[in-house]
């Protein structure tokens, strides 16, 4: 008897945000995945680390590996294994699923089918185009525009003739190829010529183009417009509500392909609220939060929290860590009784909150000069002993400023950030090309690894070409420094804040 078993999965259509929680949930226990072309990459991160992952797209007539072979090895691996067959779509609609499932039953092994939001209706959704509307249609179909290469002439399993004019909403898998002969059966069998149609190309990602135009015309237009596959095709009069109901393409990030140089542990809220506002984001990780060399000064500390008047935390890393080696001193917050905490920033203080602490001091002003001024207008320093757990190379303006106010301050190193390795080679060619509008960055570390990672004379001239973003005062300082041009800064130094900038440059409200 078998031991594995096979999850047939539905990817969705492209969005990550589209892949159902069932999906999701059969990946985490995937001992390997097997994936499509039209398969959001991003989904192998929710499979195990050790999970073997087998592409097998099939990208415009090139196929990794031919549909049999798939066949074979899905029952191969299934024997044995937890397989997950990652598709794009649904599985069972024009997917090849239901062969696949056959192969299976064939081989008695056990599988299971995971629906998908299929492109037929997400696509459209997402350009504008509802299927079915009461004051349009009250039907639909889901026709393949491309029938399998071995079919002889005339045997088409497309009832042209009922389907030109007994349906209202017709909408065509892979059918930019066969675009004008889909157009021609069309109009031949009785739809009318100026029958409003719609092509959607890499619908519900970053990348989707709208073409819209009549049946008479439509094949020319993609043909000058050099529109390519993936694309769905809808025709139908619901079309005509695309100007009126569009969202996708009018955020006003859409079409912008920004790069994030945050460190990849802090990047994906960053990254979430650009993808919201329609940006595509490339990641460059230009940090890296590490442990210090050693826990030893930390550990100390620890042991003597009670001697402090304050603890101030400047970052999310910075309490992150302190948590960690209370933990593994086998105290906990409780530590900090009678200690009061100040906080630089919304996020460093949420991080603190949510740990059930009361926080004593947080500026309005994200930075340190903010906390300085306010601890200096709140009382007397002279004699306060202050503990600062921070990253182990950052700026002394706080500890000097309270020692010069009369305070004791302890500097103790909590993480340290470090130059990762890798992906500079992806994105400089991305640069050259001109496919970056702009290049964020969320402190000075970032701006000055940056230019570590590429040669200063080769990249300088290419960043004249695109936005440059800071999140703060200090950051943008830093990267003028380098001879950057700052054309994006916002008045709150938050994440956030960050984002409705990077929005309101490029919708004109800056």
């Amino acid at each position: 008897m078998p031991h594995g078993k096979v999850y047939l999965v539905g990817a969705g259509p492209g969005d990550p945000g589209l892949l159902t929680i069932k999906g999701r949930e059969a990946l985490r226990r995937a001992e390997v995945v097997v994936y499509d072309y039209l398969a959001n990459e991003t989904f192998l991160r929710y499979a195990p680390p050790e999970a073997e992952h087998i592409y097998v797209g099939k990208k415009g007539g090139d196929h990794t590996l031919s549909q049999e072979g798939i066949n074979r090895l899905l029952v191969e691996k299934g024997k044995d294994k937890i397989v997950v067959r990652l598709k794009g779509g649904d599985p069972f609609i024009f997917g090849r699923g239901g062969e696949e499932a056959q192969e299976l039953v064939a081989a008695g092994i056990p599988f299971e089918v995971v629906p998908g939001v299929t492109a037929a209706i997400a696509v459209p959704a997402y350009a504008g185009i509802p299927l079915s509307h009461r004051d349009f249609t009250a039907s639909m179909a889901f026709v393949t525009g491309h029938e399998r290469d071995d079919k002889s002439e005339g045997d088409s399993k497309i009832a042209w003739r009922e389907l030109a004019t007994g349906i209202g909403t017709l909408v065509f898998f892979m059918g930019v190829k066969n675009l004008p002969e889909i157009t021609l059966n069309l109009i031949e069998n009785g739809r009318a010529p100026e029958t409003p149609v719609a092509v959607i190309r890499w619908g519900t990602t970053p990348e989707q183009r709208t073409l819209v135009g009549e049946l008479c015309n439509i094949s020319e237009k993609v043909s000058e417009a050099n529109l390519k596959p993936p694309a769905i095709v809808v025709v139908g009069e619901v079309v005509r509500l695309r100007d009126e109901l569009g969202w996708f393409e009018k955020r006003p990030l859409f079409g912008k392909r920004i790069l994030v140089t945050r460190a990849r542990e802090q990047a994906s809220d960053f990254r979430a609220l650009l993808e919201d506002l329609g940006a595509a984001c490339t990641e460059l990780p230009t940090i890296a939060i590490e442990p210090p060399p050693s826990w030893e000064p930390l550990d100390a500390i620890i042991s003597r929290l009670a001697s402090y008047d304050w603890i101030v935390f400047t970052s999310v890393n910075g309490v992150k860590y302190f948590l960690q080696r209370l933990r593994v001193a086998c105290l906990d917050v409780r530590e900090l009784k009678g200690v009061r905490i100040a906080a630089i920033g919304p996020k460093t203080a949420e991080a603190l909150e949510d740990l059930g602490l009361r926080l004593d001091l947080v500026p309005g002003e994200y930075r340190a000069e903010a906390i300085i001024e306010a601890l200096l207008s709140a009382e007397p320093l002279e004699g306060k002993r202050f503990l600062i757990p921070r990253a182990m190379v950052a700026r002394d303006i706080l500890p000097d400023s309270l020692r010069k106010a009369g305070a004791e301050v302890d500097v103790v190193p909590a993480y340290q950030t470090v130059q990762p390795y890798g992906r500079a080679e992806a994105v400089l060619p991305m640069l050259e090309r001109g496919e970056i509008d702009c290049v964020t960055f969320t402190s000075s570390s970032t701006v000055s690894n940056f230019f570590s990672m590429f040669d200063r004379e080769r990249i300088a001239p290419l960043l004249e070409r695109t936005a440059i973003a800071c999140i703060g005062p200090i950051t943008a300082e830093t990267a003028r420094k380098h001879g950057l041009v700052v054309s994006i800064m916002p008045a709150d130094y938050t994440i956030p804040a960050f984002a409705e900038a990077i929005a309101a440059h490029y919708s004109g409200n800056f």
